[in-house]
């Protein structure tokens, strides 16, 4: 009776051991991604980006020191740093007016993180598995064609609030501008500058920095999207771990 009892016995075994094996297998493979999972995972990426990058650019000397985004005078000015010996004082003038320039852009930073925020609430389902499937900074070109219309008409007046602001030597960047141009300009439009077919210089400086602002921003932006990307370290919450995976 024993010997017709043990060979059942050792099939019920082996048939556990197959489905215990069987259930370890599922429980320890991944599930799949909900498509919820994907796009609050890549929200959840840009809002974490986007505030790394507006805090680092909002610190003091974060546009001014930093050569990828430090903000120089539109390029129409190329014509009064090159002729800078006509200006007295110009060098001094231009390099002011230049840490005037970033210092504004380094106070409007402070509003963008939200701006973000409340961009990025408008991507939909299709846009989430796009941008998890596209190239490094795909999320942050996303935004850019998307939002920066929007940002920028939010982020200008923050910008003209700025430039207005002194902020050194208790001059502002519009002040400091002004006079730049001034000063130029009254050359320009001498018999000699004349003579010598200086044109005189006209920008909207508000305009020109707030375009400048956002480029830095985006860059910044772009450089935390591909660490979430490509550095398991930056992905600093489980949601993320799963979305752009653990390795």
């Amino acid at each position: 009776m024993i010997k017709r009892i043990f060979p059942f016995a050792l099939i019920l075994a082996i048939a556990g051991c197959t489905e215990l094996k069987q259930l370890t297998e599922h429980l320890e493979s991944p599930r799949p991604l909900t498509n919820q999972e994907v796009v609050d995972g890549l929200r959840q990426a840009l809002i974490i980006g986007s505030n790394s990058a507006a805090a680092g650019l909002s610190a003091n000397d974060g546009y001014y020191r930093d050569q990828a985004v430090r903000i120089m005078l539109p390029p129409e000015a190329q014509i009064i740093t090159d002729n800078l010996s006509l200006i007295p004082g110009g060098e001094k003038l231009v390099e002011d007016i230049i840490l005037s320039i970033n210092r504004a852009a380094e106070d409007a930073a402070k509003e963008a993180a939200p701006i973000f925020a409340a961009a990025v609430r408008n991507m939909t389902l299709s846009d989430g598995f796009a941008i998890l499937r596209g190239e490094n900074d795909a999320a942050t070109r996303y935004l850019s064609l998307h939002t920066r219309s929007e940002l920028f008409n939010l982020y200008q007046p923050k910008i003209k609030s700025s430039t207005d602001k002194p902020v050194v030597g208790n001059i502002s960047a519009s002040e400091s501008w002004n006079t730049l141009t001034t000063q130029w300009n009254r050359v320009a439009n001498s018999a000699v500058g004349r003579i010598s077919d200086l044109k005189p210089v006209n920008v909207e400086l508000d305009q020109y920095l707030t375009n400048m602002a956002l480029e830095g921003l985006f860059l910044k932006l772009a450089q935390e999207e591909e660490k979430i990307r490509t550095d398991p370290a930056a992905r600093v919450t489980d949601l993320l771990k799963r979305v752009f995976g653990e390795s």
